[in-house]
């Protein structure tokens, strides 16, 4: 089978066309035939650091974690899925697990769901990491119908699916951004956009929960913007964040009472883990993409396998609105 690696990390990494042998179905696993597979910035990350993130793979490496595809093949015990079944899923790309830059796939079946009718293959491939990762933060921050809820970066790809999931779910929703680009988005996902370079924390904290803070925030931002959070956050709100990897003065999380949820959605994949959450969660997104509650968002630039590099590079760049897809 045709799939793009790198044979170097850093500065010298560059996808080249190899001829790898096509993935057998074991115990548990399918083989996918890859439609479309979508960038992440922990994509970008491990092309970018390699061995300086333990989940990087072994080199040479196929990269690409989320996909969407047909299956060609099911290995014993897997009982859910079926040779032709449309699937998307979130698999590998990482570790010793190959990913989705290739024509096919070996994935784990708990790690996988039925793709949404509605939707195509490009958008289906753009929705799993981020959609997990949405879903999961607002899960595990506890939303419940009528909150306030304040999704920090609410134009990027975790965050404007973490607006429609919040709408979804019966709170009232709010998205930082800047630009008129981001603010569209927002408002076009029928959120309260808050231009962050122009407003203040307390003027719009004042402006929308009357002095009270939000009850939750998903802070897709993270790093220094946390402290941002904690600002705008109510007493004894939660608080999700994708990004925690700082160290923080938490006095002022400690006199709000506030409850902090770091969200890491590869666990699952490196520790082996819980893979069937994924699955379930997925399967639960795609109910909620066919009920027309939820769509992502993908960049108008297209890319095939042949181009890998420029897909990359485009969401490296800043300049992508929405998620980048590959077409392989």
């Amino acid at each position: 089978m045709k799939a793009m690696t790198i044979t170097a990390y850093g500065e010298n990494a560059k996808f080249e066309a190899a001829d790898l042998p096509k993935p057998t179905p074991t115990q548990g696993h399918v083989v996918v035939r890859i439609a479309a597979s979508s960038v992440n910035t922990v994509d970008t990350m491990i092309r970018a650091m390699g061995s300086d993130l333990p989940l990087s793979p072994a080199l040479p490496a196929v990269l690409g974690m989320d996909f969407a595809g047909v299956i060609e093949a099911v290995g014993e015990g897997v009982t859910e899925f079926s040779v032709g079944d449309e699937v998307y899923g979130c698999a590998g790309g990482l570790a010793d697990l190959q990913g989705a830059l290739a024509e096919f796939m070996l994935a784990d079946a708990k790690l996988i769901a039925h793709k949404p009718k509605s939707i195509s293959m490009r958008e289906a491939a753009a929705m799993p990491l981020v959609g997990i990762t949405a879903y999961e933060g607002l899960e595990r921050a506890g939303i419940t119908a009528g909150q306030k809820v304040l999704v920090q970066g609410g134009a990027g790809g975790v965050g404007h699916l973490a607006l429609q999931l919040a709408k979804y779910f019966g709170a009232d929703v709010y998205g930082t951004g800047t630009g008129d680009n981001q603010i569209d988005v927002i408002k076009g996902y029928g959120a309260t956009p808050i231009d962050f370079a122009a407003e203040k924390i307390a003027d719009y904290v004042a402006k929308y929960t009357d002095g009270a803070g939000f009850d939750l925030i998903f802070d897709t931002v993270g790093g220094a913007n946390m402290t941002n959070s904690f600002e705008a956050a109510a007493l004894n709100a939660n608080i999700a964040s994708t990004v925690g990897l700082l160290e923080l003065d938490l006095s002022p999380a400690h006199f709000k009472g506030l409850s902090l949820h770091i969200i890491f959605m590869l666990l699952p994949m490196l520790s082996n883990q819980g893979r069937e959450k994924h699955g379930a969660i997925l399967a639960k997104l795609a109910e909620i993409v066919d009920a027309g509650a939820l769509k992502p968002l993908l960049d108008d630039q297209t890319f095939d396998l042949d181009n890998v590099g420029g897909a990359y590079d485009r969401l490296t760049s800043g300049q992508a609105i929405g998620k980048v897809v590959v077409n392989v």
